[in-house]
């Protein structure tokens, strides 16, 4: 069997989702194990003005850019918020095997009526430990890519175009700073609504848990003794709940090329594995941003679904 082709072409969706979830910036790396809304927001393709609610078809591709402003908690339990601008250019892809689209990309190895599984990517830009005060001396969160398996069961889907899905992904992440050095494993499941809501208004809300392995809590909340202080003791991580998360998103398509949105997410610690890690300052955080994105060329052909 000649594997060149699949080779091509997980390495578009592993590159394209890297940019993807650069320009999502979600909360400095634990998001990567999310599935932000943010992306999801900016290419949500609600009804134009005027027209019925159920969703039109898409096309097979679109090239555009967007511009994002963020105000994020720096990670699930940290007292600091992290600021951002950004402006980037997005690709999206929905082919029958290769996907781009809302924030990953990656190959679709199954489809049926109600079940979709996939091997997808995604990433999330990392921080400097001199940004965060209580992480001073410590090793920067590099920028990190995740790679694996994600099941997606719809629901159920209703006749004005909105639905509830299950997400179940399960992925390995790596340091993209630190030559792809593995980081540990994160299992998210994601409970999921999303439906148009009339005069162009597209709405998206999750709830989830976000679960990782020892390796990868001690990146983010495991101490060392050479970085413990008077003020920092040493701490070794555990698996288990990293943080439970609630989210929302709205888009505004407000013509055939431009869509304004917006997003918010709530993450909590409250029972987390490591809520005792000195690293951990606060239970409660909130992250919130908003966009806008224009569409430069697209497809004349469907997306194949």
């Amino acid at each position: 069997m000649n594997t060149k082709p699949l080779k091509c072409a997980y390495r578009i969706g592993y590159w394209t989702a890297a940019l993807c979830g650069a320009a999502r910036s979600a909360t400095r790396g634990l998001a990567l194990a999310s599935m932000g809304m943010v992306s999801a927001a900016a290419w949500a393709q609600a009804p134009p003005q005027g027209q019925a609610l159920r969703p039109p078809a898409v096309p097979l591709w679109e090239a555009g850019a967007f511009g994002l402003m963020v105000s994020q908690q720096a990670y699930p339990g940290a007292d600091q918020q992290v600021q951002r601008s950004l402006v980037l250019p997005y690709l999206i892809y929905r082919g029958e095997i290769l996907r781009s689209e809302r924030g990953g990309a990656g190959l679709r190895a199954f489809k049926a009526d109600s079940f979709e599984l996939d091997l997808g990517a995604s990433a999330a830009l990392g921080s400097s430990a001199k940004q965060i005060d209580v992480r001073r001396g410590m090793r920067d969160l590099g920028t990190l890519v995740e790679v694996g398996p994600r099941l997606r069961w719809t629901l159920a889907r209703e006749p004005d175009g909105s639905s509830w899905r299950l997400d179940l992904p399960l992925r390995s992440v790596h340091d993209l700073s630190d030559g792809l050095q593995r980081r540990g494993a994160t299992f998210e499941p994601a409970l999921n609504w999303q439906g148009p809501m009339g005069s162009g208004f597209f709405v998206n809300t999750g709830l989830s848990a976000v679960l990782s392995d020892r390796q990868l809590a001690q990146t983010f909340y495991g101490v060392e003794f050479s970085q413990a202080t008077a003020t920092r003791p040493t701490y070794s991580a555990r698996a288990g709940l990293i943080t439970w998360r609630v989210s929302g998103s709205l888009a505004w398509r407000m013509g055939t090329n431009w869509n304004a949105f917006t997003y918010a997410r709530v993450d909590s610690v409250a029972g987390a594995a490591n809520e005792t890690s000195p690293l951990i300052r606060q239970t409660t955080g909130l992250s919130a941003g908003l966009g806008l994105s224009y569409t430069w060329q697209r497809s004349s052909l469907p997306a194949v679904d």
